[in-house]
């Protein structure tokens, strides 16, 4: 079992910058693949950005890709997502998950997720 637990959300406008962090305790850090996901009222989950288990490889969705980062610090037990030039339309909920394996855009393979944080970015 893993917990993971997500903080950094907030309010802001757009065009400015804001990082995700993700803890996780449980099981052995490195041996998960760790992703970010969002989600607005009454639409589905979205990938948004994952990261291999060392760090070497990341993955972005078309609409973050040049203003997302995803990092991890595998010492710290921790994924990160730093998001800049942020736009309205990347309100939602933030969820950070983990997998042992699996396609690095597919979501619906990740066998734990976190409670999620809230970002609203006003125009």
């Amino acid at each position: 079992q893993v917990q993971l637990v997500e903080s950094g959300g907030g309010l802001l406008q757009a065009g400015g910058s804001l990082r995700l962090s993700c803890a996780a305790s449980g099981r052995t850090f490195s041996n998960y693949v760790m992703g970010w996901s969002r989600q607005t009222p009454g639409n589905e989950r979205e990938f948004v950005a994952s990261i291999s288990r060392r760090g070497g490889s990341t993955y972005y969705a078309d609409s973050v890709k040049g203003r997302f980062t995803i990092s991890r610090d595998n010492a710290k037990n921790t994924v990160y997502l730093q998001m800049n030039s942020l736009k309205p339309e990347d309100t939602a909920v933030y969820y950070c998950a983990a997998k042992t394996s699996g396609g690095y855009y597919k979501i619906d393979d990740y066998l734990y997720w976190g409670q999620g944080t809230q970002v609203t970015v006003s125009s």
